[in-house]
């Protein structure tokens, strides 16, 4: 039935007045999901010949998603599948002397459980080489590419069987994460594993987890991250760590001060870089704690000795992340978020002149440094997937067309920029995107979709829904409110511990303005959103009754309740105090649910039955609140599913369900 209506009006977009004549291509289908590929994770190999990298896609058949490896020359002459297999190969990374390629994969381990494997690229097959209980979850080369640094989980001994269900007992502050589930006594340590030798010896120990592991130019340390204290489930101050890769060895922290360092939960996340000469670290740095995820994260530098680092990109006031030193250790390239764009850039250690590398108007989200000043980046726009490319003389070479046949047979949007004022006067911006083909001067039904985050921006990259919504004859709009990144540590400030007086005016000014444009039909509005999208959508929703429809995944409501259950209690303490001794903030952020009363616009939720981000329960009480009010409602769980969902047919049926709730009440 939804496959059909999503035919039907696939139809009626291409048939309707408000479309130009045919182009080239064909309209975007909900089951072109399942054949859009997702490129990441590109590796220059040392000598700069080949870009390894991951391509992951649907198995609609399995109803899964698999990931395998392949590599293209630098000069783009040919390209080499290294897997296929029904499992899933990820995390490519090119051995010191280029002759193998480690990657994990599960292939193999009845539990499930990752383990590394190598693969000889020149034709000599790949092979296993860990068998640890805890699995695999990352790993760095050491220089003489016969050891490697790996970071895999250890359970304490004494503890109980795992082989029949037992009780969860909880004694430690951080009860569950996301994907995980309920957190056990086990902790990432870090392993030395001999290739050799084929031994594993354990380098690390204690309360805390250790992860990200980089070895040093000279392989004499291996920095890592993790949290210091007898019971580190009690703050956020991630630091970095130096140890020698020996057992027993007395680890030494390089970074000092109050500030976080490689954030593994909120920030970008990317590993402590070692300069090319040994002498320094670089980093993603957070701002004061206090500030949750509302401060910047910015690259910094440390000495390699230990002390206080510098932020040679703070003058920017936007955040930078992904840090990665030049060839001669002079310069760091980092990614620059920047009002709608990710751009790869650089600058000096010391900080100054900022140069940027690729064009705004699209947004980077990895890249490689290699030899010889080759640069290898992975960026999209709005109208084209995510794809690698080489960067030469500011100009970008593509490197793969993995989605090239599928990007040639569609009908795809670009959006474009929105700048305008919200009802106090502050500039807000956003993006436009209409139907293929439409054309100016008829009035859309019109979809306004609010990013999660909420620190976090719309920008020119590549989304599935955006794309499904405007073929399917919608006009989306996607505003940046107060809250967002990508305009400063102010701008993301300016909602702190104060949701829905200033980012609820701004997402609706930019409905205000493509109304007033004529692009909007004021009597078809629609509005959406996932995460924090969601908990704004719930709060637009209850203060504004102009929305005819409303879809809000996974999104939090009732903050009072929301307490302890989800993994997000520092934050939420930080931001708001704790609940017994300021109740008046955590029930005027439960504004949603504690108005309910108030909202009129007919509702579809939807969460994933083992999200430990947003709990099921918000869903479930924002739609027993609108049952019990009379308002048009759905609510639908889909099982196994944490926050983002994955199965490839439930992703297929959330697209689904948004085109179908619309439908019948924009139409």
């Amino acid at each position: 039935m939804l496959k059909q209506l999503s035919s039907l009006l696939a139809f009626i977009a291409c048939a309707s007045p408000w479309f130009a004549a045919a182009e080239v291509g064909r309209m975007l289908r909900v089951t072109d999901l399942d054949s859009l590929k997702q490129v990441s994770d590109p590796q220059i190999s040392p000598d700069g010949a080949w870009v390894a990298y991951a391509v992951r896609g649907a198995d609609p058949g399995a109803d899964t998603s698999t990931s395998d490896l392949w590599m293209t020359r630098w000069d783009g002459s040919e390209t080499v599948r290294l897997t296929d297999t029904p499992e899933s190969e990820h995390a490519p990374r090119w051995s010191p002397d280029g002759r193998r390629l480690a990657f994990l994969s599960a292939r193999g381990d009845a539990s499930g459980a990752e383990q590394l494997w190598l693969l000889d690229w020149r034709g000599g097959g790949s092979e296993r080489v860990t068998a640890l209980e805890g699995g695999i979850s990352d790993f760095d080369w050491a220089p003489d590419a016969r050891h490697l640094v790996l970071v895999s989980s250890v359970v304490p001994a004494g503890a109980a069987d795992t082989s029949t269900p037992q009780p969860i007992v909880i004694t430690r502050m951080l009860i569950k994460r996301d994907g995980y589930g309920y957190l056990g006594r086990s902790r990432a340590r870090l392993h030395l594993l001999d290739l050799e030798a084929r031994s594993v010896v354990q380098l690390t120990a204690g309360p805390h987890d250790e992860i990200r592991p980089a070895f040093s130019p000279d392989g004499g340390r291996i920095a890592y991250v993790t949290k210091l204290g007898d019971d580190p489930d009690r703050h956020l101050n991630w630091d970095i760590l130096a140890i020698e890769p020996l057992p027993g060895a007395t680890p030494q922290r390089v970074s000092s001060g109050e500030l976080m360092e490689c954030d593994p939960i909120w920030g970008w996340g990317s590993s402590p870089v070692w300069s090319p000469d040994g002498r320094q670290l670089a980093c993603e740095q957070s701002g004061p704690l206090e500030l949750s995820w509302f401060t910047l994260q910015q690259v910094a530098v440390f000495p390699a000795g230990g002390g206080v680092g510098k932020q040679p990109t703070a003058s920017l006031d936007r955040n930078t992340t992904r840090p990665h030193f030049s060839p001669d250790g002079a310069r760091l390239f980092f990614l620059l978020e920047d009002d709608q764009s990710v751009v790869l850039a650089s600058v000096s250690t010391e900080g100054g002149a900022l140069q940027r590398l690729t064009p705004a108007g699209r947004s980077v989200s990895a890249y490689d440094i290699g030899p010889n000043g080759k640069i290898a980046v992975l960026s999209s726009t709005s109208d084209q997937p995510p794809e690698l490319a080489a960067v030469e003389g500011g100009v970008l070479r593509p490197l793969t067309h993995v989605n090239e046949a599928w990007v040639a047979a569609l009908r795809l949007s670009e959006a474009e920029n929105l700048v305008f004022e919200s009802a106090d006067g502050t500039q807000i911006h956003g993006l436009l995107m209409r139907p293929p083909g439409s054309r100016s001067g008829v009035k859309l039904p019109t979809i306004l979709r609010l990013h999660g985050g909420p620190v976090a921006q719309w920008q020119h990259a590549f989304d599935f829904t955006w794309q499904i919504l405007a073929a399917h004859g919608y006009a989306v709009v996607g505003p940046n409110p107060r809250g967002s990144s990508g305009r400063g540590e102010a701008f993301q400030r300016a909602i702190f511990g104060d949701w829905g007086n200033a980012d609820v005016p701004d997402v609706l000014a930019s409905v205000d303005h493509v109304v007033a444009r004529g692009v909007a039909d004021a009597g078809r509005l629609g509005v959406g959103g996932w995460s924090s999208g969601a908990m704004l959508t719930n709060y637009t929703i209850a203060s504004d009754t102009r929305f005819r429809a409303a879809t809000s995944g996974a999104g939090v409501s009732n903050m009072l309740a929301g307490y302890g259950t989800d993994e997000w209690w520092h934050d939420w303490e930080a931001e708001l105090g704790l609940p017994w001794e300021g109740l008046e903030k955590w029930l005027r952020v439960s504004y949603p649910f504690l108005h309910a009363d108030r909202i009129r616009t007919p509702t579809l939720f939807l969460c994933g039955a083992e999200d430990h981000n947003v709990p099921v329960m918000h869903s479930e009480q924002m739609y027993m609140a609108l049952r019990r009010l009379g308002v048009p409602t759905e609510l639908v769980v889909y099982p196994g599913e944490s926050h983002g969902i994955q199965r490839p047919s439930f992703r297929r049926d959330v697209l689904s369900r948004y085109l179908a709730w619309y439908a019948r009440w924009l139409e």
